[in-house]
C-alpha cells in the first residue's frame, strides 16, 4: 500500500464533489483521498484548519462519500446578550460527514455534523453561555470546464453564539 503520491498522480485522479481548493495529503491504494486545507474569515477574526478524508465506492463511480473534521479559533468576536455587548473568544471542534453525486461537469454535496466550543467573554458576562455543542450543516457545489472549477459552500452553525462561524464560500481557480 502507498501512502503518498505525487501531486501530478492525484490531479490525474477524479476528485470527488466537495473537493475544492484542499492541498491533497495522501491517496491511498484503496481510493481514500485525505485533503487539507486552512480556514480563515475575510474579517480575519477565525482561523483554522479542516482535513477531509473520502472515497467513491466501488460499483458507483458518481457517488462520494467523507468526513470532515475542523477546527476553528476567533479571537475578539463582538456579540451582544441580554442588551449587554462584550467580546467573545471561542474554540470549536467539529466534525461532519459528507456525501456528494457528480453529474458530468457538475458536483452536489451536503454536510452535517456536530461541533463542541468554548468560549470566553470580555469581563465575565454572565449571560452567555461559555461552551457547548451545536450542530453543523453545510451544502455546496463544484462545477468545472476544461481547466477552470468554480466553487460555492454554505455551512451553518445552529447556535447563535457561533453565528460568526456560519460562512459562504465562493470560489474560481484558473491555473496558469
Amino acid at each position: 500500500m502507498s501512502l503518498l503520491v505525487s501531486s501530478s498522480a492525484l490531479a490525474d485522479a477524479e476528485l470527488p464533489a466537495y473537493t475544492g481548493d484542499a492541498t491533497d495529503i495522501a491517496l491511498l491504494d484503496n481510493g481514500l483521498r485525505l485533503q487539507g486545507d486552512g480556514v480563515e474569515s475575510p474579517d480575519g477574526v477565525t482561523s483554522g484548519f479542516r482535513l477531509t478524508a473520502g472515497f467513491s465506492p466501488r460499483g458507483l463511480p458518481r457517488l462520494d462519500i467523507g468526513a470532515e473534521v475542523r477546527y476553528r479559533e476567533s479571537d475578539d468576536v463582538p456579540v451582544s446578550v441580554a442588551a449587554r455587548d462584550t467580546l467573545l473568544d471561542t474554540t470549536s471542534l467539529g466534525g461532519s460527514l459528507l456525501a456528494g453525486v457528480r453529474l458530468g461537469h457538475l458536483g452536489l454535496y451536503a454536510k452535517s455534523g456536530l461541533a463542541g466550543w468554548q468560549g470566553h467573554a470580555a469581563g465575565g458576562n454572565p449571560d452567555l453561555p461559555e461552551g457547548g455543542t451545536t450542530r453543523v450543516n453545510g451544502f455546496g457545489a463544484r462545477l468545472s470546464f476544461a481547466s477552470w472549477v468554480s466553487r460555492l459552500e454554505v455551512e451553518r452553525v445552529d447556535d447563535p453564539t457561533l453565528s460568526h462561524l456560519n460562512m459562504v464560500t465562493a470560489s474560481i481557480h484558473m491555473p496558469f
